[in-house]
């Protein structure tokens, strides 16, 4: 029954479940991106950047 008492592994363990979850984050966050600058979503783009552009001028 001893190793029912050792919890060497355990950090480990939580760390791959961390990574795992950060990895599984990021993809989703580059299909968001991807989405959107494909414009296959509802949003535009091109008037994104224009409206960006227009109101750095302005200050």
């Amino acid at each position: 029954m001893e190793f029912l008492k050792d919890e060497g592994g355990q950090g480990a363990a939580e760390y791959i479940l961390l990574f795992g979850g950060v990895i599984v984050i990021a993809i989703a966050a580059l299909y968001i991106y991807y989405t959107y600058l494909r414009g296959t979503t509802g949003l535009q783009v091109t008037q994104d950047i224009s409206n960006v552009r227009a109101s750095s001028k302005t200050g």
